[in-house]
């Protein structure tokens, strides 16, 4: 048994309440980077089933992965996993669109402004081709196109079975050193006097004690909401989606190289295609579509035979107004939910098991350490929570639900990013944003936002050069995505489960 948790106590045992895919990534962090220092234990339960549909990722992930010196091929074969350069948005701005926002640079820019302003002056003198014809990601994606080495400059992330991804995890957590414990969590036991958390009780009588206790419990907050009542913000005024369906069917078709979000009446369904089958789901809000008309045209609109039952998620958009409350950090569900349309969740537990690491309390919690760690975490998700709102804000669709979206109020921040667009084309961004400036432009040029000025650089060149420049980038491009293999082939000789 360690002693009563205090602020000034020396963090040296770290339990982990929860196992899924924000558990064991926190583990295999903790345990890769810091085990010589710690104890680190995981309590989790075969019986309590976890959420498990975040099987899209963005390239982000990679950096994480070479963080914990994973090897690409194993990972990819263990998780029966695919390559993804971006999401294809179809029927979002009006029914029969489709644009990618892909993970690729847009062009070239220089450093009086970005590429869009050339392209805008190309487009008005009839001398530029479609924004997408100048992004290698994005033409390989339409292609189906894909291939990587080590020092290939493709940006890219993977599709996964978030099940075998979490056991994959496991694995390599147990290897580094983690303790896992088989049990249901029964109760929280706090210090009288600080509130801290002193140990978790299961049910069979067990007592886990620990210093540092990361709460992966998912959207039950057991640790961070029901026993320190860190008070939830709610985003679902903005982002009014509260249900997602989820349903497994097997392949019928070769991966394509994205993640497909297909609007509806009442939100968006999802195809996400991995080596041995598809992941579908239908996100939708209950005010515009009921759960039996959500099942029945999931079922309807799938392709290939269903291999699962169709589950329902019910959520509300927001976020834990402190998610590291005394000596708790939540992670995952347990810490918020901004709905999956581009593929954040498992980024923002990767970022934010990333920030406890470069600043944990070795020493002792101090009030200033925590204070920069919500400030950071409440920073980059109203930052997620803005991009996805862009989506939902632009369309021109008729139906209730579209409409509500497209007339609500929206946060001041990203009104400021779509007034810079609108009236000067501008595409800012800072450290704080996870997605940049070619993910803005991507997204807002697809939601049918046209700018109504730009910056004049383009003006410099002749008609004449101004054409070289772009027949040169969009030849350099098709050359270099003709040369590729098909994505079905690539991952035949890569990574074949």
């Amino acid at each position: 048994m360690t002693a009563a948790p205090s602020p000034d106590q020396t963090i040296k045992r770290v339990v982990v309440a929860g196992g899924g895919t924000a558990g064991w990534i926190a583990a295999a962090a903790l345990a890769k980077h810091l085990g010589p220092l710690l104890e680190i234990v995981l309590v989790e339960s075969d019986e309590i089933g976890t959420v498990g549909v975040g099987e899209a990722t963005i390239p982000t992930i990679r950096t994480f992965h070479r963080l914990l010196e994973l090897d690409e091929r194993d990972f990819l074969r263990a998780t029966q996993a695919t390559f993804k350069l971006g999401i294809a948005f179809e029927n979002w701005a009006r029914d029969g669109d489709r644009y990618i926002h892909s993970f690729g640079r847009v062009g070239q820019s220089i450093w009086m402004g970005d590429f869009q302003h050339m392209w805008l002056r190309g487009r008005a003198a009839g001398i530029a081709d479609e924004l997408g014809a100048y992004c290698f990601e994005l033409a390989a994606a339409e292609a189906g196109k894909f291939a990587t080495a080590d020092d290939a400059k493709i940006n890219y992330a993977y599709h996964f079975d978030a099940g075998l991804y979490a056991r994959y995890l496991r694995d390599f957590s147990e290897k580094c050193g983690v303790t896992r414990i088989e049990g249901k969590i029964g109760g929280v036991v706090q210090n009288a006097e600080s509130g801290f958390i002193e140990a978790l009780e299961l049910d069979d009588g067990r007592r886990i004690d620990g210093d540092l206790f990361v709460d992966c419990s998912g959207f039950r907050g057991l640790l961070i909401e029901q026993t320190l009542n860190a008070g939830y913000e709610d985003w679902s005024h903005w982002l009014p989606t509260n249900r997602a369906l989820a349903v497994q069917t097997k392949a019928v078709a070769p991966p394509r190289p994205y993640t497909r979000a297909i609007a509806h009446e009442a939100g968006w369904q999802w195809q996400i295609p991995l080596q041995h089958r598809v992941g579908n789901g239908l996100v939708y809000c209950s005010d515009y579509l009921s759960d039996d008309a959500a099942r029945e045209k999931l079922l309807a609109q799938v392709d290939g035979e269903t291999i699962t039952e169709p589950r329902t998620i019910r959520y509300v958009t927001g976020r834990r107004k402190r998610v590291w409350d005394k000596n708790c950090v939540a992670l995952g569900l347990a810490s918020g939910f901004v709905e999956p349309l581009e593929s954040t969740s498992i980024h923002l537990i990767m970022i934010g098991i990333t920030r406890l690491i470069q600043s944990f309390p070795f020493a002792g919690i101090k009030d200033s350490v925590v204070r920069r760690y919500n400030d950071l975490a409440e920073t980059e998700l109203e930052r997620v929570r803005d991009f996805i709102i862009l989506h939902y804000h632009l369309n021109e669709r008729r139906e209730p639900f579209w409409q509500r979206c497209a007339t609500m109020e929206i946060p001041d921040t990203l009104a400021q990013r779509i007034a810079l667009f609108a009236e000067s084309a501008l595409t800012p961004q800072t450290a704080d944003d996870l997605f940049q400036a070619d993910s803005w432009l991507q997204v807002m040029l697809g939601q049918r936002l046209e700018p109504g000025g730009y910056h004049h650089m383009g003006h410099v060149l002749s008609d004449a050069h101004l054409a070289r420049a772009f027949a040169d980038l969009k030849g350099n491009i098709a050359g270099a995505v003709g040369r590729m293999p098909t994505h079905q082939a690539f991952l035949d000789g890569y990574c074949a489960r």
